[in-house]
C-alpha cells in the first residue's frame, strides 16, 4: 500500500507527492518532503543549503520561540523551515509567484505554519515593522540597485542579519583612508580596494546576476548600511548587527576559512 504523508491540510500517497513536485517545478531549492520524496534531488550544487545552514545555524539560537525571521528572497522556503522549526514565526519574502507556490506547498507538506508574501525587496520597508532576526541570502548581486535595497533591509534587522552574497575577485580587505585627495589614483588600483564588478549582459547563464562584490566591496557596503560585522564564517557569508546595538559576544570580528559552500545561484 502507498504510504500516506499527511500535512497541515491535506494527504498525499507517494505518488501524489512525487506528481505534484514535478508539477511545481523546477525547484532551486532541495527539501526534503518526507517518505524519501525530495524536491531538487540531483541539484547541480549538490547539498549546498545544508552545507550554508550548517554554518548559519551556529549564530542564531536553537530556540527561537518568540522571535520573528524575515526571510528575504526565500525561494521554495528552505531556510524559513530551518527557522520554524526553532519556534520562530517566519515571514518569508519572494518576488517570483512560482517559487511562493512551492514553499507554500512544501511547507503544508511538512506540517510547518509560515507566512509567504509576494513582494519585491525594495519595498521591504512597506512592512513597517522590524524583525529579530533577519535573512538576506543569495539576492544582492541579482539586484539593479543593490544598496538601495540593502539601506532598506538594514533598517529593518533587530538583532541580526544573516547575508550572503556571491563574491569574486582578490579576496580580504586593505585599509582605506577616510578621505584623500582628488589627486590620489594609486589606491583605486590595488586589488584588494573595496569594488563592485558590473555585469551587462549574462554570467552563469543568468541576465539578473548584475553587480558582484570583491569581499572589500561588500564589507564597506554592509558597513555603510549601519551594520557592525560581527563574524565572516567563509567567504561569502557575513553575520552582522545593527552598529548601534552593544556589542555581541562574537565581536571583534571571527573570519572563517577563506572557501566555503559553492555559491548559491
Amino acid at each position: 500500500m502507498d504510504p500516506v504523508i499527511e500535512g497541515r491540510g491535506a494527504r498525499y500517497t507517494v505518488d501524489e507527492l512525487r506528481r505534484q513536485v514535478e508539477a511545481l517545478g523546477p525547484w532551486f531549492h532541495d527539501i526534503d518532503l518526507g517518505e524519501g520524496v525530495r524536491t531538487a534531488p540531483n541539484h547541480p550544487l549538490g547539498n549546498f543549503l545544508e552545507e550554508i545552514w550548517a554554518h548559519v545555524g551556529r549564530y542564531l539560537p536553537e530556540d527561537l520561540t518568540g522571535s520573528t525571521v524575515l526571510d528575504i528572497g526565500c525561494n521554495a522556503g528552505f531556510y524559513s523551515q530551518q527557522l520554524r522549526r526553532r519556534g520562530a514565526t517566519v515571514l518569508g519574502i519572494d518576488h517570483d509567484e512560482r517559487y511562493l507556490a512551492q514553499a507554500r506547498f512544501a511547507a503544508e507538506v511538512n506540517g510547518l505554519d509560515i507566512e509567504y508574501r509576494l513582494m519585491d525587496t525594495y519595498d521591504v520597508d512597506r512592512l513597517e515593522q522590524r524583525f529579530d532576526y533577519v535573512l538576506f541570502m543569495g539576492v544582492f548581486y541579482h539586484l539593479r540597485y543593490p544598496l538601495y535595497a540593502l539601506d532598506k533591509v538594514a533598517k529593518l534587522v533587530g538583532r541580526r542579519l544573516v547575508f550572503q552574497s556571491m563574491v569574486r575577485g582578490v579576496g580580504g580587505t586593505v585599509p582605506v583612508p577616510d578621505d584623500a585627495p582628488i589627486t590620489e589614483r594609486a589606491m583605486f588600483e590595488h586589488p584588494r580596494f573595496p569594488a563592485m564588478y558590473f555585469i551587462e549582459k549574462r554570467y552563469a547563464g543568468d541576465p539578473t546576476n548584475w553587480w558582484v562584490p570583491n569581499e572589500a566591496g561588500m564589507e564597506a557596503m554592509l558597513r555603510s548600511a549601519g551594520l557592525r560585522i560581527v563574524a565572516h564564517p567563509f567567504t561569502e557569508l557575513w553575520i552582522c548587527e545593527p552598529a548601534t546595538t552593544t556589542p555581541s559576544s562574537e565581536a571583534p570580528v571571527r573570519r572563517g576559512a577563506r572557501s566555503g559552500p559553492r555559491p548559491s545561484g
